[in-house]
Parts: structure tokens; C-alpha cells; sequence
């Protein structure tokens, strides 16, 4: 008898310690049911939406995957894919690149390392509407850009960078790298300090160079820390709207046009915003493919 009363009282103590207070509850389901009806329902009828014919203001009309079909035969849509991954590299590759750069030479705590670490972050507290206002009046023929080659004695390299096809696309992503490399810098120097020094140590007593030191000790430290890194550029450069809008909207003759600006002016410019969607639909296909395909190999790698 006594055993059953004990083992009563046991399965009652399990029951209060795995009951969830009411309190605790609230805090998960409601941010929970906010995030459901801001992001995932709206993203639903994105989905939706990408498979009718719609102008916004009468009733959607069901059509299939014919905007899917139509992207195939959509030059302007091949370029702005082509230039979407052109920017993807560039962008993301220097922002990798420079970011870990910079981080590799501030991260060590010495006198005025504070001053260029908050330089270099600066611009990431700007705005990027206002960052492509500010190199806009650089890139102008009377502007910095073109008046500092002129005064080193390279006026003939002075060109109107953003009027010029060939020019463009590369003109618009150096403000938006400009913007990046603080953020991506930020990102590894906490990567950074989370290492053990122990293992430089131990490298410097085996005889390895600085270079074996970064490729052996840093790199594979910072996995973590490039799954971040990875996760956030491409979104950044599949989303890249504001400074590419604001400096060219995707011209001269969709020469720096990104399915963002391509999503953008095909919905609201000129209110197909089934085919728009189906656009919408394509980038967030992009942005998780890529994401998904590296975290698999890197949780592959871990194991």
C-alpha cells in the first residue's frame, strides 16, 4: 500500500513539473499567432497570388503556372537573373573577403583600434536610401569620384558611371558593399574572440606560419560564424532594392536590373502583380536553395 501511495505521488509530482504555466504559454503563442498572421499567411497568399493573373484591383484570375512559363521567354527576366547572381558574387564574395579582412587586422586590442572598427561600421547605421543619395552626387560628372581622378592626372578614366550600360551594375554595388563590410566585419571579430589563443600557441611552438595559422586554426573556427555570414548576404543581395532603385531603377536599359527592382516595377509599376508574385516566388526559391545546400553540407562536415 505503501508502494502505491508513493508511486501516486510520483506520478502527480511529474505531472505539476511537466505543466506549462499560462504565463509561459502566452509568451510563446502569442508572438507565435503575430508571426503567423504578418509573415507566413501573407507569404501563403504570395504563393497564390504567383499562379493568377491580377492588376490589383479586380478578382484574381487562376491561371496556373503560366507566369512560370512566361518567365522562360522574358528577356528582361534573364537579365536581371544573370545580373542577380553577378551580384550575388561580387557583392558577396568582396563582403566576405574584406569583412574578414578588416576583422583579422582590428582584432587585436591595441590604441585607436576603436576608432576604425567604429569608422568602418558607421555606415551600416545609415540608411541605404541615403547612402545611394550620397554616392549618387559623387558619381555625377562634377562629382568626387571624377574631380579626385582629375586631380591625380586621370581625368581620362572620368565617366559617367552610372549613364554607361557597362558601367552600371558595378557603379551601384559599391555603395552597397561600402555599407556591408562593417556589418560582416562585426559579424567575425565576435567569431574571433571566441577562439582559443591556447591554439595559435600551440601552432607558434610547432613552427606554423601565420598562413597555416589562418588556414588550419581560423578558418575552421569561424564555421559557424560563416553559416551566419552566408544566411545573411544572400538575403541582403537578393533583397538589394533601395540603393539600386534609388541610383538607376534598374537602368540604363535594365543594364543593373535585379529581380528585386524587376519584381518591383513588373507589381506596382505595372500592376501585374500575379506575375509579380511569381517573381517574389522565385527569389525566395533562390535564397533557400542556397541557404539550405550549405547549411546540409556544413551540419555534413560537423557530423
Amino acid at each position: 500500500m505503501a508502494v502505491l501511495t508513493a508511486n501516486s505521488r510520483a506520478r502527480r509530482g511529474r505531472r505539476r513539473a511537466t505543466r506549462v504555466p499560462p504565463v509561459v504559454l502566452a509568451f510563446v503563442l502569442v508572438p507565435l499567432l503575430a508571426e503567423g498572421f504578418w509573415v507566413f499567411w501573407p507569404a501563403l497568399q504570395g504563393f497564390y497570388l504567383s499562379l493568377t493573373k491580377w492588376d490589383g484591383v479586380s478578382p484574381p484570375q487562376f491561371v496556373g503556372l503560366a507566369n512560370y512559363r512566361e518567365m522562360l521567354h522574358d528577356s528582361v527576366f534573364h537579365t536581371a537573373a544573370l545580373d542577380t547572381v553577378l551580384w550575388l558574387a561580387l557583392f558577396g564574395g568582396l563582403s566576405v573577403v574584406l569583412g574578414l579582412g578588416a576583422a583579422l587586422l582590428l582584432q587585436q586590442e591595441r590604441r585607436g583600434v576603436g576608432f576604425y572598427r567604429a569608422a568602418l561600421f558607421l555606415p551600416v547605421v545609415f540608411s541605404l536610401t541615403a547612402t545611394a543619395l550620397v554616392w549618387q552626387a559623387m558619381y555625377q560628372p562634377d562629382g568626387l569620384i571624377d574631380r579626385t581622378l582629375s586631380g591625380l592626372g586621370l581625368g581620362h578614366l572620368a565617366h559617367p558611371w552610372l549613364a554607361d550600360q557597362n558601367t552600371a551594375l558595378y557603379a551601384v554595388i559599391v555603395p552597397a558593399l561600402w555599407r556591408q563590410i562593417g556589418y560582416v566585419m562585426v559579424l567575425y571579430l565576435a567569431g574571433l574572440k571566441g577562439i582559443d589563443p591556447a591554439l595559435y600557441e600551440a601552432a607558434k611552438v610547432d613552427g606554423a606560419t601565420r598562413w597555416q595559422q589562418f588556414r588550419h586554426i581560423t578558418v575552421p573556427q569561424l564555421s559557424s560564424v560563416n553559416a551566419v555570414v552566408l544566411s545573411v548576404i544572400v538575403i541582403d543581395s537578393l533583397r538589394s532594392f533601395d540603393v539600386v532603385w534609388a541610383l538607376t531603377r534598374g537602368g540604363p536599359y535594365h543594364s543593373s536590373e535585379l529581380l528585386s527592382t524587376y519584381m518591383y516595377s513588373t507589381a506596382f509599376q505595372s500592376l501585374r502583380l500575379g506575375y509579380g508574385s511569381a517573381l517574389a516566388v522565385v527569389i525566395f526559391l533562390l535564397a533557400f536553395g542556397v541557404i539550405a545546400t550549405y547549411l546540409v553540407r556544413a551540419f555534413r562536415e560537423a557530423d
